[in-house]
């Protein structure tokens, strides 16, 4: 039989307000009082209606997670399911429940249902976008909020992100170390902040070891290995051709190596490549990928966790709350792409003109 409020404030010694209380995370209840009555609920598995608790507090203990990207690509792209099993391993040790949206930002009339009505007591933003509407109307209607990436033109929105600048000029810079002159790259989306801000990462890279950029060595992919094969086809066409590319994601990395191979080129002997997340088909690729290395599970689980600490921290109402910056930083794991077996001479002689910034890790595969 289904327990009610009543019948756990009985067995606790306690009135029904005191549970409601209790359940609701209200402040103002002796700790004893709160972990007897925990005692009970658990040794009951007494699970409380949660809409009901919602009326009543103004608090559903749901997150949102909006990912910016079109359905296909979320589920064809490992970034994806590392994210979401971070945020949702957050929420799962504090009891919120995450829920995944994939047509929030298309659709007003969802937006007015889970923002206005409160559905969610806060949201999670997914890959910012370089001009993006959908954070302004947030801020508008004060709904607590955290960004996974960061946005140039919101300061004040709390943001989770890696260094990617200094992560894709590391990778730059560990290929020109390596005696290679012709670097080329694929980016992702330009209207993407962590596209840009790779891209950035890029040009800082070549300029840090005096190599020219080339507006002919920069193709855009949109993160998918389709559009990174695609990406180094045109590359491969350019004269002269490059003889290393940085490559702004392992999954459109994976596509690079696919057209090299196509193209009857080998890899590093022929043309280098590095990619960017250390994703699980990196060390699986033919040759393994050197790549950047972000922490994609934790980034999912600081937002998480960062966005609950808000929410408990102080009344949702509150607006003049400082704004949080997270940066995580990155590491090259260098494997047999880059050609680091082939010009280690090279690769040492460069290393003692141009100190290294960040971490290095060298994989066996």
């Amino acid at each position: 039989m289904k327990m009610t409020l009543e019948e756990i404030a009985r067995l606790a010694g306690v009135s029904r307000s005191t549970v409601s209380r209790v359940i609701n995370d209200d402040p103002n209840v002796n700790d004893t009082t709160r972990e007897r009555v925990w005692q009970v609920v658990k040794a009951n598995d007494f699970h409380p209606n949660t809409a009901a608790r919602a009326l009543a507090g103004r608090r559903s203990r749901v997150i949102g997670l909006v990912i910016p990207q079109a359905l296909n690509a979320i589920f064809a792209d490992p970034y994806f399911p590392l994210l979401i099993q971070g945020s949702a391993a957050a929420c799962d040790e504090r009891g919120y429940y995450l829920m995944l949206s994939l047509v929030l930002r298309q659709a007003d009339d969802t937006f007015r249902w889970l923002i206005r009505a409160r559905h969610m007591d806060g949201l999670l933003v997914a890959s910012a976008l370089a001009e993006d509407t959908f954070l302004t109307r947030l801020l508008d209607e004060h709904f607590p909020l955290v960004l996974v990436g960061r946005s140039p033109a919101h300061a004040d929105i709390t943001t989770v992100d890696v260094d990617n600048v200094h992560g894709a000029s590391m990778a730059v810079r560990h290929l020109a170390q390596m005696g290679y002159s012709r670097i080329a790259t694929i980016t992702g989306p330009t209207n993407m902040v962590a596209a840009l801000d790779r891209r950035e990462g890029y040009l800082r890279g070549l300029q840090a070891m005096g190599i020219e950029a080339s507006a002919g060595y920069m193709q855009a992919g949109d993160w998918s290995e389709g559009s990174g094969t695609q990406a180094m086809e045109r590359l491969l066409r350019v004269t002269p051709r490059p003889d290393a590319v940085f490559v702004a994601s392992d999954n459109m990395a994976v596509g690079a190596l696919k057209a090299a191979r196509a193209a009857g080129l080998r890899v590093p002997e022929d043309i280098a490549v590095v990619g960017f997340d250390d994703i699980g088909p990196a060390a699986t690729a033919e040759p393994p990928l050197t790549t950047v290395r972000q922490p994609i599970d934790q980034l999912g689980y600081l937002a998480a966790s960062t966005l609950i600490e808000q929410l408990e921290s102080a009344p949702a109402a509150e607006t003049d709350r400082a704004a949080q910056h997270i940066v995580l930083p990155t590491e090259l794991v260098v494997r047999a792409s880059c050609g680091q077996a082939l010009r280690p001479a090279a690769n040492y002689a460069a290393m003692q003109r141009v100190p290294s910034e960040g971490g290095v890790t060298y994989s066996q595969a």
